[in-house]
C-alpha cells in the first residue's frame, strides 16, 4: 500500500462527529498498546520492526513508534498522541506512558462536553495550573536512596540498572553529567572520565546527527576556540581543509556571522564534513577567563582578532582535541583529558578568587569555571548478549538518565500515580469544564492498577501520599516505600497531553492522503 503519486496526491476529507470518530479510534488502538506497560506489573510489547524481525520491549515511546494504523485518519489520531509522548520524554526523559494515557481520558471526557471548544480549553487549562502549582508545592528535593528509586523505575523497575545508574550520579555529584554508550562486551558498567558541560547549545537542527535523541555527537573532533566574530568561511578555510584531510569531526567555539553558519551547514548536509558549531561559553566580565579555561582543557589556542591575531594565518597548531562532543538544545558536553601542573595551577587560582571575592553574582561564577576545571563524566557502557536486548535496555538507560537529571532538578512527588490522584482531592473545582481534566488526572493511578488486576482499589480511601505498591498488594507512604516519581515528569507528561487534546477538540475538518493499494 502507498500513497498516489506525489504530482497527482488525492486527498480524503473528513468532517465533524466523523472525523472525531475516527480519530478517537486511532488514539484508543494506540493507547491500549502503550498504556499495558504502565506501571510495575506493566506487560511487555512485542512488535515486528521493519525487517520482520520481533522486539520486545517494555518502553512506552517505543511501542508507540512502533504502530502504524491502515486508517489514514485512525493514523493521523495515533500520530499526534505520539508527539505528546516524545515531547515529553524530550522534556523530561521519561512519562511518556502517562503522557498517552492522560490524553486518551482527556480526549474522550472532552469530547462529552457539548460546549464551544474555547469554553473547554480555558476550563482545562485553569484547572491544571491549579495542578501544577500543587504538585510544585508538594514536591522534595532528591536525597538518600531516592536517585537509586527515580533510576529503577524510569528502568521499567530494573533495580540492577537503577544501581548503576545512581552509581554513576553519586560519582560525578549533583552537578555532573551522565551519558550512555554501547560497551564492548555483554556487561553494563559505569566508566568516569574528565569531562565538561557548557552552557552553550544547538545552534540549527541541520547540525543534529541522531534525530531521536535531537543532539549532536562528533566522535574525536578537533576543537577551534575563537573569541572574536568569525565574519566569513574564507577565515578558517585552511582549518576546515586540514579537518576534511585527516578524515577528523570540527567543534566550532565561537560567534559565526550568518554567511559562515550557512556554508558550514551546507557542506555539513552534504556530507562534506562533520562539523558543528556552538557560542562560546560564558559571559559578562569571567567570559573571556571561562573560554581560556576551555582551551586549557582541550589543548587548544584562543585566537581574537581584537587582541591582534590574525585569522588569515593560523594553523592547524591551535586546534584542540576532545574525545566526544554531545551537544543538545542547551548545553554541550566534551569528554576530555585533563592533565599538567597548568591545570593544577589554574585550579589553584580560581579557588583562592573564590575565597577573596565579595560579590555574589561574580562568586557564583567563580564557581561555575572551578565545576568545569574540576569536572568529570559518567559513561554508563551498555552491553546485552544480542542486538534486540541491547536496543531495549539502551532506551530504558537512557530515559533514566533523563529522568535521574529531572528530578535533580525540580525533585520528586509520590509515584504510582499517587501525585496526580492526590492533586485531584486537593484542587478545587469550580466549573464543568475544569471537572474535565479533575476527571482524567486519575486515569493513571487506575491504569496502574488494571494492569496488576488490582481494579477494585481504585475505589479505597487513600490519605495524602499513600498508594497501592502494586508487588504486595498493600497501602504504603509511596515516598517512603521508593515509588517516587520526578515532578518534571509528572507536569511535563500533563502538559503535553493537554496541548494535544486541545488542538483535537478544536478541528473540525480532518485532510488525509487515499492511499492505494497494490
Amino acid at each position: 500500500m502507498e500513497y498516489n503519486n506525489p504530482s497527482e496526491l488525492i486527498k480524503n476529507l473528513s468532517f465533524g462527529l466523523e472525523a472525531k470518530d475516527k480519530i478517537i479510534a486511532g488514539v484508543d488502538k494506540l493507547t491500549k498498546a502503550v498504556k499495558s506497560t504502565l506501571g510495575a506489573s506493566g506487560k511487555c510489547v512485542i512488535y515486528e520492526d521493519m525487517r520482520g524481525k520481533p522486539v520486545i520491549t517494555k518502553d512506552g515511546v517505543t511501542v508507540a513508534d512502533s504502530v502504524v494504523l491502515l486508517d489514514p485518519v485512525e493514523n493521523i489520531g495515533a500520530t499526534l498522541i505520539k508527539e505528546a509522548a516524545k515531547n515529553t520524554v524530550r522534556e523530561a526523559g521519561d512519562g511518556t506512558t502517562t503522557a498517552t494515557v492522560l490524553a486518551e481520558s482527556l480526549l474522550k471526557n472532552a469530547l462529552e462536553v457539548d460546549e464551544q471548544p474555547r469554553e473547554i480549553k480555558k476550563g482545562i487549562r485553569d484547572y491544571a495550573n491549579k495542578v501544577y502549582k500543587y504538585l510544585d508545592d508538594v514536591s522534595i528535593p532528591v536525597e538518600g536512596n531516592m536517585l537509586h528509586n527515580v533510576a529503577a523505575i524510569s528502568c521499567n523497575n530494573d533495580k540492577e540498572l537503577g544501581d548503576i545508574i545512581s552509581d554513576a550520579y553519586t560519582k560525578v555529584g549533583k552537578d555532573g553529567v551522565v551519558l550512555m554508550e554501547e560497551s564492548d562486551t555483554d556487561l553494563t558498567h559505569v566508566e568516569i572520565v574528565d569531562g565538561v558541560q557548557l552552557e552553550s547549545g544547538l545552534k540549527s537542527p541541520h547540525l543534529i546527527t541522531d534525530k531521536d535523541k535531537q543532539r549532536c555527537d562528533l566522535e574525536n573532533p578537533y576543537i577551534l576556540i575563537v573569541s572574536s566574530p568569525i565574519p566569513n568561511i574564507r577565515k578558517i578555510q585552511p582549518i576546515l581543509e586540514h579537518v576534511i584531510k585527516q578524515n577528523r569531526a570540527l567543534l566550532i567555539v565561537a560567534e559565526v556571522e550568518q554567511q559562515v553558519s550557512a556554508t558550514l551547514l551546507m557542506n555539513k548536509v552534504k556530507g562534506n564534513i562533520k562539523v558543528n558549531f556552538i557560542d562560546p561559553p560564558g559571559f559578562g566580565p569571567t567570559k573571556q577567563d571561562t573560554i581560556e579555561d576551555l582551551a586549557l582543557l582541550t589543548g587548544a589556542k584562543v585566537i581574537n582578532e581584537e587582541l591582534g591575531d590574525d585569522l588569515d594565518l593560523i594553523e592547524p597548531s591551535v586546534l584542540g582535541e576532545a574525545f566526544k562532543s554531545v551537544t543538545e538544545e542547551k548545553s554541550t558536553v566534551l569528554t576530555v583529558s585533563k592533565t599538567g601542573e597548568q591545570l593544577k595551577e589554574r585550579i589553584a587560582d580560581v579557588e583562592k578568587k573564590i575565597k577573596k571575592e565579595k560579590n555574589p553574582y561574580l562568586k557564583r561564577r567563580l564557581d561555575q569555571r572551578l565545576a568545569m576545571l574540576n569536572g568529570s563524566v559518567g559513561l554508563i557502557k551498555v552491553g546485552a548478549d544480542s542486538k534486540i536486548e541491547l536496543k531495549e535496555k539502551k532506551d530504558r538507560v537512557e530515559d533514566a538518565i533523563y529522568a535521574v537529571k529531572a528530578a535533580l532538578k525540580e525533585g520528586i512527588v509520590p509515584g504510582g500515580g499517587i501525585a496526580l490522584l492526590d492533586a485531584a482531592k486537593n484542587c478545587s473545582v469550580d466549573t464543568e469544564f475544569e471537572q474535565i481534566l479533575h476527571t482524567s488526572i486519575k486515569s493513571p493511578f487506575e491504569i496502574i492498577l488494571e494492569n496488576a488486576d488490582m481494579s477494585d482499589y481504585a475505589t479505597s480511601q487513600y490519605k495524602t501520599g499513600q498508594g497501592i505498591d502494586v508487588t504486595t498488594g498493600k497501602k504504603q507512604d509511596m515516598i517512603k516505600e521508593g515509588i517516587i516519581d520526578p515532578v518534571l515528569v509528572t507536569k511535563s507528561a500533563l502538559k503535553n497531553a493537554i496541548s494535544v487534546v486541545s488542538t483535537i477538540i478544536s478541528a473540525d475538518c480532518v485532510i488525509s492522503n487515499i492511499r492505494i493499494e497494490k
